[in-house]
């Protein structure tokens, strides 16, 4: 019973997404153009292979930074969530999250002092 709403809105979100499929089938476009077919990149034309050209490791490390942080991140709201019930048991939970931010700004400031954020 709980998950009535849950059921309505998975319901819900495939009915639009069959919907606009259908839709766009119906409304679109019936002959292609092969002009309009190329791949583009912000509007201009691909030069080379994208395969063939050499990305620099720092754009993966930087992204992989970002997702670690980003998830980290995630924590927080839980937390903030329990933390006024909580509150009663002592400054425990207070503590942990202190310990917590610590760890991370540790690793921030390490991969501050490894240059991984610097862009040359």
């Amino acid at each position: 019973m709980d998950y009535i709403p849950v059921l309505i809105m998975m319901a819900a979100g495939i009915g639009i997404g069959g919907a606009v499929l259908l839709l766009t089938s119906w409304l679109g476009p019936k002959v292609a153009n092969p002009t309009k077919d190329i791949p583009f990149e912000c509007g201009v034309p691909a030069v080379e292979d994208g395969v063939k050209q050499r990305v620099s490791v720092r754009f993966y490390l930087c992204a992989i930074l970002f997702l670690l942080f980003d998830v980290e991140t995630v924590f927080f709201y839980p937390w903030a969530v329990v933390y006024k019930k909580m509150l009663n048991q002592g400054v425990f939970i207070l503590v942990e999250m202190v310990v917590f931010i610590a760890i991370l700004l540790v690793g921030y400031f390490f991969i501050l002092r490894r240059g991984a954020l610097d862009w040359e």
